[in-house]
């Protein structure tokens, strides 16, 4: 905190942070506490399982440089102020914690949740604890705790972050607080994050996200192959917009976008196409694999989860399936319909006649265009397609 509120305004701003620390959520808090310079002091209520190291630092920062008093305080009762929710913590003024809440664990893990390898740990856990110690350390607390939250991942009850001096009060509840730092008497203004902010912090989800950005090549594909449809395009154009939304806001790999690109091209190939499955097992392969990989750099939350890609993957290899075994029928069909033969039709729309309540492509031996309305009869049946003359 660079200085205090020049006057006392006879409020304090409570603010409830409970969610995890991402380029959403931390949007909102810093908007919070530039807000905060209009009160005495700003109270973060937090209970978070931690988040992303990016948006953490931004948060910090936001509180190291604001012009009023940061307390936060963990609560409700049953919170927790975990992996980077202790950063955030331990860089306020005043830190405090309700009854039967935690704080710590803030070792860096890899991306897949595991330990990160021997060279690159020893830099990560380092830089992780230096910056703690220096937090605590400026705000008079026991910094050598900090080494031991990122390191061995040291996680302590309420009663024991007082007693080993992490944290410097506990409140059963927030008057109480405010009456413990001379606040008592000020004003509470409570906010908590709206509707627009919980919604975009809910569609940046992983699985979300690979499920929109599938959903949006596929309603504008259909838009292509079938102009006018409008409906699935305006749809598709929804979904990717929302999915690229995403993709600013998480740590993409465009790699695992490429893959995605790769799989669904070797899906449409195989629909026009005699392979007998074989690049449709290919594009599976290839979506699945880049939907494991799209998000790899973020830590474990923020992955996509490995039940979704097998049902994602396993609800279109169905789908091709079924359309491959009856485009073969229909391939097979027209060797077993000699009764087609001699039988009249009406021609309509784009070269299509309508005979015995189906609709054929259809074409005369001498290429001459068939106009909607006129009536033809078969003569023959050229694989999919009808061979007819004008009667």
């Amino acid at each position: 905190m660079t200085s205090t509120a020049s006057a006392k305004s006879g409020r304090v701003l409570a603010v409830r942070f409970n969610a995890d620390v991402n380029p959403v959520t931390q949007k909102w808090l810093n908007d919070r506490i530039a807000e905060g310079a209009k009160y005495d002091a700003l109270v973060i209520l937090i209970d978070t399982p931690g988040g992303l190291e990016d948006s953490m630092r931004k948060i910090v920062q936001a509180e190291l440089n604001a012009k009023e008093k940061i307390v936060v305080y963990v609560s409700p009762r049953g919170a927790r102020a975990a992996s980077a929710g202790v950063w955030i913590s331990e860089a306020a003024d005043v830190l405090a914690m309700a009854p039967d809440t935690n704080i710590g664990s803030s070792t860096p893990i890899s991306s897949t949740g595991a330990n990160i390898g021997s060279d690159l740990r020893r830099k990560v856990v380092n830089d992780a604890a230096a910056s703690l110690r220096a937090l605590m350390k400026s705000h008079h607390r026991n910094a050598a705790w900090g080494d031991q939250a990122v390191r061995v991942a040291s996680n302590l009850t309420d009663t024991e972050a007082l007693r080993m001096h992490v944290i410097d009060r506990i409140a059963p509840d927030l008057p109480s607080l405010l009456k413990q730092i001379g606040l008592g008497g000020d004003t509470i203004v409570t906010e908590k994050m709206g509707f627009f902010t919980r919604l975009l912090n809910t569609l940046i989800d992983p699985n979300l996200i690979s499920l929109l950005f599938l959903a949006g090549i596929a309603g504008l594909a259909f838009e292509i192959f079938h102009p006018g449809a409008v409906i699935p395009g305006a749809f598709g154009g929804i979904c990717m917009v929302v999915a690229l939304f995403g993709f600013s806001v998480l740590p993409t790999s465009w790699a695992g976008v490429a893959l995605i690109l790769l799989g669904i091209v070797l899906l449409v190939i195989d629909a026009h196409v005699t392979t007998h499955g074989a690049l449709t097992l290919s594009g599976l392969v290839a979506l699945g694999l880049g939907m494991v990989t799209l998000f790899h750099s973020a830590p474990a939350p923020y992955h996509v989860q490995l039940w979704f890609v097998l049902a994602v993957t396993g609800v279109i290899g169905g789908f091709m399936a079924f359309a491959l075994t009856k485009a073969v029928q229909a391939r097979r069909r027209p060797s077993a319909m000699p009764a087609f033969v001699g039988v009249e039709g009406v021609v309509r729309d784009d070269g299509l006649v309508s005979v015995r309540g189906e609709l054929w492509s259809a074409a005369t031996e001498d290429g001459a265009p068939l106009r909607p309305g006129e009536h033809v009869a078969v003569d023959g049946v050229d694989g999919l397609q009808l061979k007819v003359h004008r009667v």
